[in-house]
């Protein structure tokens, strides 16, 4: 079976960590027997804020992106357009994409005849496609911007999402929430299928092959006494992700945890603002703010910490909550929130908060770092809910089997 794989997000020269979850899922494609390709739409402008600063760099870092690379043993086309600034035109950038996505499919069909396109969100990928190549089979994966901020954008792009949706054979949701919002969107049921995204699944530590004795049946050893307790954070450093909630449970946490301290693994906007709070708060010198890791980096500095915390809004799925829990250890996330919901429904090891309520998030964790045996059972959980539900492998096989349905219809 030969897949051409379209997408906005995705590694790049300047940002290798963008949209890695979607090569990971390529490369679990090809690993389950699929032959793929992938375009990947490149506007090689850099954001507006950028360029109304005069931001040099941030141009040639735009447009020095080569056209071809190989990734990890996977031909990967960068495919440049413009189109106008994202804030009040995202929602056409699928139209913008169009033209230069078509020459770039037929070119890639005369020398890889691919039968299926899989598009990574229904606008500007699934839409440029509907638009480039009408005739061929669509299936089009929705990562939770398309239903959750896309179509809020205007009347045009919720048209826009319904017209994807219409075109594809099948809409592959991340999660059960996210499956509800694409059929509210227009998606008819008999469409929207379910597949997860995954992780790796690191090693144990030796320490954890033996539970402690004291700890409740199954549980994973606690870390070292002379580790100081530790919570890590791995996420883009934006309001949504709700990382001031944390700082702010970090100060009630800390009388009674003197030790304790927070690891921040991302970039973005707010880390400015975030450093200040930090700073006002009393706990600066608790805080480490990490920047932006290689992944697998991420993943080390997630599983080598006692609690991962991300009281994210707005989440659709999460896969840093399962990265860290491959690795034994318990994650918090929001009640009410589509991914961290579905995870904890599917499997022991992520509890929930309310969202936006620092008070109860320092009174969970403050509950964990006091029970050495909750919280190893709970990593042993997490440990075990990923290996049964969220593997790359996993997902690799659920792709490949929604490929082969959408051909069928």
């Amino acid at each position: 079976m030969r897949v051409a794989i379209v997408a906005e997000l995705y590694p790049r020269a300047s940002d290798p960590v963008l949209g890695v979850w979607a090569h990971r899922q390529a490369l679990a494609a090809r690993d389950a027997g699929a032959d793929v390709r992938v375009l990947v739409l490149h506007r090689p402008l850099p954001p507006l804020a950028a360029v109304k600063r005069l931001d040099l760099g941030a141009l040639r870092t735009a447009s020095s992106q080569p056209r071809r690379v190989e990734l990890d043993g996977i031909e990967v086309t960068y495919v440049p357009y413009v189109s106008p600034p994202r804030p009040w035109s995202y929602g056409a950038w699928g139209a913008w994409a169009a033209p230069a996505l078509k020459r770039a499919l037929r070119e890639l069909h005369a020398r890889f005849p691919f039968e299926l396109v899989h598009a990574h969100y229904a606008v500007p990928a699934g839409d440029a496609v509907r638009r480039a190549l009408p005739g061929a089979p669509l299936v089009v994966s929705v990562h939770g911007g398309d239903v959750l901020a896309t179509i809020e954008r205007s009347p045009y792009a919720r048209r826009t999402v319904a017209r994807s949706f219409e075109h594809a054979k099948l809409v592959l949701a991340n999660s059960a929430g996210t499956a509800v919002r694409c059929r509210a969107a227009g998606a008819t049921a008999d469409k929207v299928e379910v597949v997860h995204l995954g992780t790796d699944l690191p090693p144990l530590p030796a320490a954890s092959a033996v539970p402690d004795a004291s700890a409740a049946p199954g549980a994973l050893a606690s870390a070292p006494a002379s580790r100081p307790p530790t919570l890590a954070t791995v996420g883009h450093l934006v309001a949504r992700k709700r990382h001031a909630d944390v700082l702010h449970a970090l100060a009630r946490l800390v009388p009674d945890h003197p030790a304790l301290r927070w690891e921040i693994v991302g970039d973005g906007p707010e880390r400015p603002a975030l450093e200040q709070l930090a700073r006002q708060l009393g706990v600066a010198e608790r805080v480490g703010f990490r920047g932006q890791l290689p992944p697998a980096q991420a993943r080390e500095r997630a599983q080598s910490a006692d609690l991962f915390v991300l009281p994210s809004v707005d989440e659709a799925f999460g896969v840093a909550y399962v990265e860290a829990m491959a690795g034994g250890v318990p994650a918090i996330g929001c009640a009410g929130e589509d991914g961290p919901q579905e995870i904890a429904a599917l499997g022991g090891g992520l509890l929930t908060v309310p969202p936006r309520d620092p008070a109860a998030l320092a009174a969970l964790i403050d509950r964990l770092l006091r029970d050495d045996a909750e919280r190893a059972a709970l990593g042993a959980a997490a440990r075990a809910t990923v290996e049964a539900r969220f593997t790359w492998p996993g997902c690799g096989a659920a792709t490949v089997a929604a490929y082969r349905r959408a051909l069928a219809r």
